[in-house]
């Protein structure tokens, strides 16, 4: 390569070199500031586009044009009613003059740990003249306002324009919640130790109401009851009365007959002498030695029919009485021939 060529080469580096040091470009989502010997020069350069500065002598510094985003960790707050709060916040800010910006704290970082005092110490000042509902409940709205006026009054200094500090959680510290957490649950119980003791009450006189009730109906049937059963009675005697003064030895034989029965069972053994009454009322048996006379006069003007007719009507059963119907029936009919 001759000199004149390697000099043309020389000449076409220095001069790409100069171009690449003389233009720069500003992206739509950063501005720009041109500082000489660490110097600010001129006015910022907001606007995106290919601009010009002088070559070696002059550097630019890009700013981030966009809205930020400072996470705070949360922090402790005294409300006004001396009660503590755990408060959680976020904030959103700009670079609104990037040329106070750069002379008050240079870049991003130190623009964070700046920023996020002043709306620490905001936070501090406007929660603290609350009391502890309204953080809470009532009126968090304007106090997030409230709380991003005081912080722009301090960050406009820094040349940061703060858009909105956003409350994202105001609660209780854990050993408070715990200690709310205990004395909620000990007034519900005691709420429901309450309701309890009323329901009980309640089912006590609910309960006496209704054996007062049981009472008084048990009482009012037994009374019922009682004079059915004498009107009954009553009307038994005065049946038995009009039966005995029809046929008093009817009347006689029915009364032994119903004696026999309730003294009798299955399992009841009754020894009888030849001349019971049990058999004056069933005519001769031989191997007992029963007074025939006395047996036709008994069931005189009755055959076997009308006999067996009132032992069905009067229930008795001749297995109790260890009768033979058949003997009976015979002697029956024999004493009414007689009779004739």
């Amino acid at each position: 390569m001759s000199v004149k060529q390697t000099i043309s080469v020389v000449f076409l580096g220095i001069f790409v070199l100069l171009i690449f040091n003389t233009f720069f470009s500003v992206h739509e989502t950063r501005q720009a500031i041109v500082l000489q010997f660490g110097r600010p020069v001129g006015a910022p350069i907001t606007e995106p586009g290919l601009k010009i500065k002088m070559p070696f002598i002059q550097q630019v510094q890009y700013l981030d044009k966009r809205i930020l985003a400072l996470d705070s960790p949360a922090e402790e707050v005294i409300a006004a009613d001396q009660k503590r709060l755990v408060v959680d916040s976020f904030t959103r800010w700009r670079i609104a003059d990037p040329l106070q910006f750069y002379i008050s704290v240079r870049d991003e970082r130190i623009a964070r740990s700046r920023l996020q005092a002043i709306v620490s110490s905001s936070l501090r000042s406007i929660l603290g003249a609350e009391e502890f509902v309204t953080v809470v409940r009532d009126n968090r709205d304007d106090l997030m306002k409230k709380i991003t006026e005081r912080a722009n009054e301090q960050a406009l200094n820094l040349g940061i324009n703060i858009v909105d500090v956003k409350i994202k959680r105001a609660d209780l510290p854990d050993a408070n919640s715990q200690a709310i957490y205990r004395r909620m649950q000990t007034e519900r119980q005691q709420e429901a130790a309450e309701f309890r003791g009323k329901g009980q009450e309640i089912s006590r006189g609910i309960r006496a109401e209704a054996e007062k009730t049981v009472t008084v109906l048990l009482s009012e049937a037994t009374r019922d009851a009682e004079i059915n059963r004498g009107i009954g009675d009553a009307c038994r005697n005065r049946i038995f009365a009009s039966a005995y003064g029809l046929d008093k030895d009817f009347f006689a034989f029915y009364r032994s007959m119903m004696s026999y029965e309730n003294s009798l069972d299955d399992e009841t053994t009754i020894v009888l002498s030849p001349d019971s009454e049990l058999f004056a009322y069933f005519g001769t048996v031989g191997e007992i030695g029963v007074d025939e006379t006395a047996d036709s006069q008994a069931v005189s003007g009755l055959d076997a029919d009308d006999i067996m007719r009132m032992i069905g009507e009067i229930g008795i059963k001749a297995t109790e009485l260890d009768l033979d119907l058949e003997e009976l029936k015979r002697d029956a009919s024999a004493n009414a021939q007689d009779a004739k």
